[in-house]
């Protein structure tokens, strides 16, 4: 039943999804079914494959809370035929609390109370709608605890106004009005004014709630949860309430008066409220996804930019006062000497810091510098420009490397070095391969998103571990040189096989095949089946371990070398044999065309890293400081964070600038990724400078 609802929501067969949940069920991975079930799936890719867990999750979820309504209500005693079957039926979460509220235990309320004192069958009177003497029929109901008729009709129009606080009919009404025409306001609070000034945007604030951007929300959000503002979202009452007063009230009521006032009481104290609070949590879910897709497209970007590759590089950690932490790290990332210079105020020693810069480059033959955009990084920068040494100079992004120098990781690779060190270390690696620095971080730490400390942190985390796998996997890992950290990414693995594979390639040396793999303690069949096609084996006795292609499918490599008269070593390395291999041949009822299409790519991208390589860069050299900037301006930098309002690109003044959305091109589009990646480099035109506010207003159109 499951799989026939998702199939219809992501319009997909129910063969893919069954193939699909089955899978899952067995324990593979999202990147494995991916690349090497495309024949069960029909080649569903990694986000349709994601899409199916997380609603068969949902809907399984939803299962549960329905076996426990069932039987919450059979309790009760109130469970009839029709009930469970709707119940049953039900697939839609909103929907099933709202049939289950009549029946859900409650505290005390006003109608339960009028309840205990007997009122429910005057109630019942009342809204029946046929008695004009509701007063007479009321006296029935005096008694101690109800002094006068008029108690006894306040009582049961509590009863009613709960009756309409849990109809379905007025619920959904109530919800469409909140989506159709609700205005989310906010308001200073009264005091705050000088406290709350980064929120001064929202002193007296209002969005529409069908319209509301997700950052206006999430920051009118955070405005209110620091207690700077008072967030409200309402509707106008009376259209609402005549609606409602149409469906609960007959044409010809001789008790209208009181079912007028019981339903708007209904609506007023119970249902606004209610709704209201449920459009707050809609909005407050829309605006974490939107932003939850932000960051985890900018994660995916900063993970698969371009690495330098395996080269010698001089990592630079700038500062003043402290002076630069200088690294030199060999071409696997190794760290082999450090240093500090102070080439700025308040020791000036320009003369010392150039000798100690020169020297390791000529020592350690040098190949090119990685110096962090941070505190007097551009100083830095164009200090070692100005030396006129022949290595590359490139300024990368240090987001998160504090956060890796104090972390338990750095500890353990470097336990004899401070956080300066490491923090350094960090950053010359990034040069190196991003990908293998930044999963030692924690995703939010980064500092690529969007009021990411706003958003349902549960949520966010598991989208992040999400990307950080898929990019993981899609790149592949050398066995015989990836970190603890990156292998516990690999599709099948975590950090316990992780580690038992580094401690079994230290104590046995490098791994010789994939097949060896299943030697590591604990690492069984299953886990080698998810893992084997994305770890490689350079130089091993197996050529296919240093590709793509998965060791279940070493078989049909072998069949096609040997029709063509060649060694698989052969058929591995000549791309003009395998140009005269006729896939169709190799059709079997479990082998398709897909996974030899897949095979044959492997095999012409062996050994190719599917990320562009990393290019050189450098800021406009008159521009230093925000007093530099003028309007008009046109400047090269990087793309440095994208959210769904613009992009933030680094000029080299210490604070990014701003290209909203309608400035990043002539055309219409949804989403400033549609034209720009982050460290993307690009020219932008100043357009405007508040050098009181140090923002900082960009275009890239016209130029």
């Amino acid at each position: 039943m499951l799989a026939g609802i998702i199939a219809k929501e992501l319009h997909l067969s129910i063969k893919q999804v069954n193939n699909t949940i089955e899978l899952l069920m067995d324990g593979a991975t999202v990147p494995f079914i991916a690349r090497y079930r495309k024949e069960a799936t029909g080649s569903l890719d990694e986000v349709a494959i994601g899409n199916i867990k997380d609603l068969h999750e949902k809907y399984s979820e939803l299962q549960r809370r329905k076996a426990t309504v069932l039987s919450t209500i059979e309790e009760q005693g109130k469970l009839t035929a029709e009930l469970r079957a709707r119940i049953e039926g039900c697939f839609d979460a909103v929907e099933l609390e709202d049939i289950y509220l009549p029946y859900r235990p409650k505290r005390r309320t006003r109608a339960t109370i009028a309840r205990e004192r007997g009122l429910e069958p005057l109630a019942d009177i009342i809204m029946a709608q046929q008695i004009a003497d509701v007063k007479g029929r009321a006296q029935a109901f005096v008694s101690n605890d109800v002094p006068t008729k008029d108690d006894a009709i306040a009582g049961a129009c509590d009863i009613i106004a709960e009756r309409v606080s849990e109809d379905e009919y007025a619920r959904n009404a109530a919800r469409r009005s909140f989506a159709r025409y609700g205005v989310v306001t906010t308001k200073v609070v009264k005091g705050k004014e000088a406290d709350g000034i980064k929120y001064s945007d929202y002193y007296e604030a209002s969005a529409q709630v069908a319209r509301a951007s997700s950052h206006r929300i999430l920051a009118m959000m955070r405005g209110e949860e620091e207690g700077f503002l008072r967030l409200g979202i309402s509707v106008e009452a009376e259209p609402l309430l005549e609606q409602l007063d149409r469906h609960f009230i007959k044409r010809n009521s001789a008790s209208r008066a009181y079912m007028q006032s019981a339903v708007e009481d209904g609506y007023k104290r119970l249902i606004e409220p209610s709704i209201e609070n449920e459009t707050k949590n809609i909005l407050k879910q829309r605006a974490d996804d939107e932003a939850i897709a932000v960051f985890a497209e900018n994660l995916r970007q900063l993970l698969l930019s371009a690495p330098l590759g395996q080269k010698r590089v001089m990592a630079i950690d700038p500062g003043f006062r402290t002076g630069c932490k200088v690294v030199v790290l060999d071409s696997q990332g190794n760290l082999c000497t450090h240093s500090v210079i102070y080439p700025h105020p308040p020791q000036n020693d320009k003369e010392g810091a150039a000798e100690k810069i020169s020297s390791l480059v000529r020592d350690y033959a040098i190949e090119a510098f990685a110096i962090g955009n941070g505190t007097a990084g551009r100083e830095t920068e164009q200090f070692v420009r100005s030396l006129g040494l022949s290595p590359q100079i490139f300024v990368v992004n240090e987001d998160g490397a504090s956060v890796y120098s104090a972390s338990a990781v750095a500890r353990e690779e470097f336990p004899n070095e401070d956080v300066t060190v490491r923090g350094a270390v960090s950053i010359g690696r990034r040069l190196i391969d991003p990908l293998s620095e930044l999963v030692k971080i924690e995703p939010r730490s980064i500092g690529v998103g969007q009021y990411q400390h706003s958003v349902d942190q549960s949520k966010l985390k598991d989208r992040l571990d999400t990307v950080v796998e898929s990019c993981v996997n899609m790149v592949g890992v050398n066995v015989n040189t990836a970190t603890k950290q990156i292998l516990t990414h690999i599709s099948g693995l975590g950090p316990v096989l992780a580690s038992n594979i580094v401690n079994y390639r230290a104590a046995n040396g490098d791994f010789s095949s994939r097949k060896e793999l299943l030697k590591v303690p604990r690492l069984g069949s299953k886990a080698f089946e998810q893992a084997a096609g994305f770890l490689r084996v350079i130089g091993g006795c197996e050529p296919l371990d240093a590709t793509a292609v998965h060791p279940e499918s070493y078989g049909i490599v072998a069949k096609m070398a040997k029709d063509c008269n060649v060694s698989v070593g052969e058929f591995v390395l000549n791309a003009d044999v395998r140009k005269n291999v006729v896939l169709e041949k190799y059709v079997t009822d479990k082998v398709g065309m897909p996974t030899l299409n897949d095979i044959m790519e492997a095999l012409n991208k062996r050994g190719l890293d599917p990320r562009e390589q990393a290019t050189e860069f450098a800021f406009d050299a008159s521009v230093h400081e925000i007093e530099d900037l003028r309007v008009g301006m046109i400047l090269p930098g990087l793309v440095s964070n994208i959210t769904a309002f613009g992009a933030f690109v680094n000029i080299g003044v210490h604070q990014d600038g701003l290209v909203h959305i309608s400035q990043l091109t002539n055309k219409y589009i949804s989403s400033p990724a549609e034209v720009v990646k982050l460290g993307q480099q690009v020219m932008v035109k100043v357009v405007e400078v508040d050098f009181k506010r140090h923002r900082i207003s960009l275009t890239m159109k016209g130029i």
